[in-house]
């Protein structure tokens, strides 16, 4: 059975949860990735309610060993890794101390290279090819006041990706990057910030759904017709 990894797991109701669960109807294994072992037994258990096939992986993205450990796991069928591992780290660059900045890099970046070497590496082994995609945010096409770290360190990522989109296209590997431009309706917004996400409004936040619908596009493209990016937002939000 052929295999795909999604890092970056929580809620059942987020983004990186609901990449598992599509890409389980589409037939693959997913193993999905993420630092809290409760919610991705919520994630393997609602996957596999739906007819899928998944488990959990406990994995620090930013630690070496354990990304090259998850990698390992997929054996010789991976054909689809998804890095959607991020974080949010709002503030005035004055106010942060250099501990909360390279903390913003070491997740959305330096992570991101572990995964996307390792995916590659794989890929290359198996001399079959596969996708390799990566989650972005609006923070990874502009910068903006009191976004310094997490604009750094997505744009950081974002530029990461295309090179390694141009350096292994001739291998077979298919390198993608989403940007998600805008606040998604998900769990984190609708309890964490609650009053934003009902002044917002469901129309003023991106579907987790239609979010899936661009990976699920990227990942179905022939080699003749591949697309590096594409962004999702909603109608009314600014850009």
């Amino acid at each position: 059975m052929k295999i795909a990894i999604v890092s970056g797991v929580g809620p059942t109701d987020g983004l990186g949860a609901q990449l598992g669960v599509r890409f389980a109807k589409e037939g693959l294994h997913v193993l999905v990735a993420g630092r809290t072992e409760e919610k991705l037994e919520a994630v393997v258990a609602d996957i596999k309610a739906q007819g899928g096939s998944a488990e959990g992986i406990v994995a620090d993205a930013t630690d070496e060993a354990a990304t090259e450990d998850l990698f390992a796991r997929a054996g010789d069928q991976l054909e689809l890794a998804i890095y959607n591992t991020g974080n949010n780290t709002p503030g005035r660059i004055v106010d942060m101390s250099a501990e909360f900045f390279a903390n913003s890099w070491q997740v959305c970046c330096f992570g991101g290279f572990l995964f996307g070497r390792e995916a590659v590496k794989k890929f290359i082994a198996q001399n079959t090819g596969g996708t390799l995609l990566f989650t972005g945010a609006s923070a990874s096409l502009r910068g903006r006041a009191n976004f310094g770290a997490f604009n750094s360190s997505k744009g950081a990522l974002r530029n990461l990706a295309q090179a390694m989109a141009k350096e292994y296209a001739e291998d077979g590997v298919h390198v993608g990057h989403v940007v998600v431009d805008g606040p998604i309706a998900g769990e984190k917004i609708k309890r964490g910030l609650p009053e934003y996400a009902e002044k917002l409004g469901e129309d003023g936040m991106i579907n987790i759904g239609g979010i899936v619908d661009g990976f699920v596009y990227l990942y179905r493209q022939p080699r003749q017709a591949w697309t590096f990016e594409l962004d999702v937002r909603t109608s009314k939000e600014k850009w």
